[in-house]
C-alpha cells in the first residue's frame, strides 16, 4: 500500500493529478505496472528540463573560438605511417571496440523497423546497414588479425527487433560471442503544461534520452565492465546510419594515441556557411559541438587567412576515446535539450490523442556534450566522398539516393 501512497503523494507534488485519475481506472497489474513505473522516475529533473524549455539558450560570442586539425589529405608519408603503426599496434594487441549507435527507427526512411535493417539499393542486390557496418568491421579483423568486439546499442523500442534480425541473419558473418548488445535508457515526455503524456498501455511515455545517453548506458548494461575485462583500452562510437563509416581508422587512431589526448574524432568540411550540421570550436577552453541552430550567423560565415570556414569542421558522429573518458564521462550528468515533437497521448477519458502540430517535448543529451569535460580533443579531417554517406531523409541530401551514390563510388575508386 505504500507504494502507491508514495507514487500519489509524488504526483500531487509534481502537478500531475492526471496520472492520479488514470490510476482509478486500471486494473490491478497495469495499476501495479504503473505505481512501479512512477516510483522510479526522476520527477525533479524532468520538470527541472520542463522548465529549462521556457529560457533562451545564450551564446556569448567573445568565448567561442576555432578548433585546429589535421588534415589527412594533406599529411605527409612520415606522420601517416607512423600513426598507422601506432593506430594498428592498439588494434592487434586486442585493446580496440567499436560501438554503434542503432536505437532509432527508419521512421524519416519510410522503413517500419529499426534503422540497421534498412536495406540501401547498392550494386544491384542491395545491403542493409548492419551488414555494411558488419563488413566493414570483417576487414578490418582480416587485416589485423583479432576480432573487434562490437557493442550495438538499441532502444527499449527495437532492441527485440534488432536481435531477432541479426540472430535471423546469422550477424553477417560476424562472431556472435564478440557482438553485445544493449539497451540505452529514456526518458519521459511532457507536454506544453508540464503534463507527462500517458502510453496505450497505460505507462508514462517515454522515449530514449538521446546518443549522449550512451556513455551512461554502456556503463549501467555492464558492457563497459566487459570492455575492461577484455583489457579494452580504446573505444570507437559511431552512428548505424553512414554507410562510409570507417569504424577501425588507424590513422585516427594513432593520431590520437601520438598526440596523447583522451578524445579524437573525424571531421569533414561543411558543404556551405548555413548546412545544418554541428560545428567543432573551443568554448571557454574546452572542446565543444555547436549545433548549427545555436551558432551565430556571423560566426558561420568567418573565413581564416587560408579562405576557409573558421567554423568549418562538421561533427559525423566518428568518435574516438579512451576507455578511462567513456568512465569518466558516464559518471557525468550532461546537459539535455528539448525537442517540440508531436506525440499521440491517452486522455484522462481513456482515449487516444492524435495531434496534428507538435505537442510535448522530448529530452535528449548529445553525445557531444561530453566533449566539454575535456581539455584537448585531436581533430581529423576526412574527406566527405571517403568518410560521410548519412542516410536520413527519404528524399533529397542525406537520403538512401545520395548514400548509395557516395558507397558505390568510394567502392569503385577503392577496389584492389
Amino acid at each position: 500500500m505504500d507504494k502507491v501512497q508514495d507514487a500519489i503523494d509524488i504526483l500531487k507534488m509534481y502537478n500531475q493529478e492526471h496520472i492520479i485519475k488514470l490510476l482509478e481506472k486500471l486494473d490491478e497489474e497495469q495499476k501495479t505496472e504503473l505505481i512501479e513505473q512512477i516510483n522510479h522516475i526522476d520527477f525533479h529533473q524532468i520538470m527541472e528540463l520542463y522548465d529549462n524549455t521556457k529560457k533562451e539558450i545564450e551564446i556569448k560570442e567573445n568565448k567561442i573560438e576555432p578548433l585546429p586539425y589535421l588534415d589527412k589529405a594533406k599529411l605527409t608519408p612520415e606522420q601517416k605511417e607512423e600513426f598507422e603503426k601506432l593506430g594498428e599496434e592498439v588494434i592487434r594487441n586486442n585493446q580496440y571496440a567499436v560501438v554503434t549507435m542503432a536505437g532509432g527507427q527508419g521512421t524519416r526512411l519510410g522503413h517500419s523497423g529499426p534503422k540497421g535493417t534498412f536495406k540501401l539499393d547498392v550494386y544491384g542486390k542491395g545491403k542493409y546497414l548492419f551488414e555494411i557496418l558488419a563488413e566493414n568491421l570483417k576487414e578490418a579483423n582480416k587485416k589485423y588479425d583479432v576480432s573487434i568486439p562490437w557493442y550495438i546499442m538499441t532502444s527499449k523500442e527495437n532492441n527485440k527487433q534488432t536481435v531477432e534480425f541479426l540472430e535471423k541473419n546469422n550477424y553477417f558473418g560476424y562472431n556472435k560471442d564478440d557482438v553485445i548488445i544493449f539497451t540505452q535508457s529514456e526518458l519521459p515526455l511532457v507536454d506544453t503544461e508540464g503534463k507527462l503524456l500517458i502510453n496505450k498501455d497505460m505507462k508514462i511515455k517515454e522515449a530514449s534520452d538521446g546518443n549522449g545517453g550512451t556513455y551512461s548506458s554502456l556503463r549501467a548494461s555492464g558492457s563497459l565492465a566487459d570492455m575492461k575485462e577484455r583489457g579494452i583500452k580504446w573505444v570507437f562510437i559511431g552512428g548505424v546510419d553512414n554507410a562510409l563509416l570507417k569504424m577501425a581508422d588507424t590513422t585516427l587512431l594513432g593520431m590520437a594515441v601520438k598526440k596523447g589526448v583522451q578524445i579524437a574524432s573525424k571531421s569533414v568540411v561543411k558543404a556551405n556557411p548555413h548546412e545544418k550540421v554541428g560545428v567543432f570550436c573551443k568554448m571557454n577552453g574546452h572542446p565543444k559541438v555547436i549545433e548549427y541552430a545555436e551558432l551565430p550567423e556571423k560566426m558561420a560565415e568567418e573565413i581564416d587567412d587560408n579562405g576557409e570556414l573558421k567554423y568549418g569542421e562538421s561533427h559525423i558522429m566518428c568518435n574516438l576515446y579512451t576507455i578511462d573518458a567513456i568512465e569518466k564521462v558516464s559518471k557525468e550528468t550532461l546537459m539535455y535539450h528539448s525537442a517540440f515533437k508531436k506525440n499521440s497521448y491517452i486522455d484522462e477519458e481513456g482515449k487516444e490523442v492524435i495531434p496534428e502540430e507538435p505537442n510535448s517535448y522530448k529530452f535528449e543529451s548529445f553525445i557531444f556534450d561530453a566533449f566539454e569535460f575535456f581539455d584537448d580533443i585531436a581533430i581529423l579531417r576526412g574527406k566527405r566522398e571517403d568518410d560521410f554517406a548519412p542516410v536520413k531523409n527519404k528524399d533529397g541530401v542525406d537520403s538512401p539516393r545520395t548514400a548509395k551514390e557516395l558507397y558505390e563510388k568510394f567502392w569503385n575508386r577503392n577496389r584492389d
